[in-house]
């Protein structure tokens, strides 16, 4: 088997269980679902990954390895100004949330209340502390010169995570609650995202 159809094999059972994991749960999730789904026999699933935990410390790899980059280009990119550079860490993640809607719950259900899957997160997380704290001197500094207001990067990052997660959260109760109205949930978020970066911006921009 050559390495081409290797990377295909494996793409193919990560794909497969990610839609069982975020539907499922761990317990919930079966390997012989992820080797159905994939097109694969069971054996050549446990010939990939060898235990149902060894799949979804790589889904959860794979998740954080999609969110990092995001986090290192916008936060560390020196060619945006301060404001604009997080005007558009909060667009983007908010488009990243809405592409993954089922991961923030899945992510609070399934792994922050188990601590070795915590410290998976711990792990990934921790190669972006520089670029907060080097964040953080920056927002200082632009305060200093009374371009922004000051604030604690963290707790920023809070209100982000908090204000572009919620939606996501409540999307299947909106979408009942919309459906009589004409308004779409696609409509909705649209808004949400624009309020989102309105409200955030209003607290860090210098008036």
């Amino acid at each position: 088997m050559n390495e081409q159809t290797v990377q295909s094999k494996e793409q193919q059972i990560l794909e497969a269980a990610e839609k069982e994991f975020l539907e499922k749960g761990y317990n919930g999730a079966r390997t012989t679902s992820i080797a159905k789904a994939a097109d694969v026999t069971h054996a050549m699933l446990h010939y990939y990954f060898r235990t149902k935990e060894q799949l979804f410390e790589r889904f959860i790899d794979k998740k954080m390895s999609e969110i990092v980059p995001l986090i290192t280009h916008l936060f560390g990119n020196g060619d945006l100004p301060l404001v604009k550079r997080i005007e558009e860490a909060i667009s983007v993640h908010f488009d990243f949330v809405a592409v993954n809607p089922d991961l923030p719950r899945f992510l609070i259900n399934e792994v922050l209340p188990y601590k070795n899957r915590c410290d998976l997160l711990k792990t990934k997380i921790a190669s972006c502390s520089h670029l907060f704290n080097s964040l953080q001197r920056e927002v200082d500094e632009a305060a200093a010169r009374g371009e922004v207001e000051s604030f604690n990067v963290l707790l920023l990052f809070q209100s982000v995570l908090s204000l572009n997660i919620i939606p996501s959260l409540m999307a299947n109760m909106i979408d009942n609650l919309l459906s009589d109205n004409g308004q779409s949930i696609e409509m909705l978020l649209a808004q949400r995202k624009t309020e989102n970066i309105e409200l955030i911006m209003r607290r860090i921009k210098k008036i």
